[in-house]
């Protein structure tokens, strides 16, 4: 394991979104879906492409809060642009379960 310094830890913006539209990316390589994500009135909404499709169905998605990475670079996923990284965790199947508060916390919170 690679040690960092705080200050590395400081600059990655982990925040709280709550998805509010989830769909299928039909044009993706491997199974993902598109989510559109309210981080708050500072942040406001970012898209992002998860390949979650295994754990959860669009539909349960809305209104979920997850955390993600909301200061890296846009990245183009096909004819999609990918705004924010979602967080999540491998099951014992490699299957993706998304990183959650366990609390409500303000939208667009700062992991600390």
């Amino acid at each position: 394991m690679k040690t960092i310094a705080w200050q590395d830890f400081e600059n990655v913006e982990l925040r709280v979104g709550e998805i509010v539209r989830a769909e299928r990316f039909k044009e993706a390589r491997k199974p993902a879906y598109k989510l559109w994500i309210n981080f708050g009135s500072e942040i406001g909404e970012r898209k992002s492409s998860a390949q979650i499709t295994v754990q959860y169905s669009p539909e349960e998605l809305i209104g979920r809060r997850i955390v993600a990475v909301v200061n890296f670079p846009k990245k183009q996923i096909g004819p999609f642009m990918s705004e924010c990284l979602v967080t999540g965790f491998p099951d014992e199947n490699g299957n993706i379960v998304l990183c959650v508060p366990d609390k409500n916390v303000p939208l667009g919170a700062k992991l600390c």
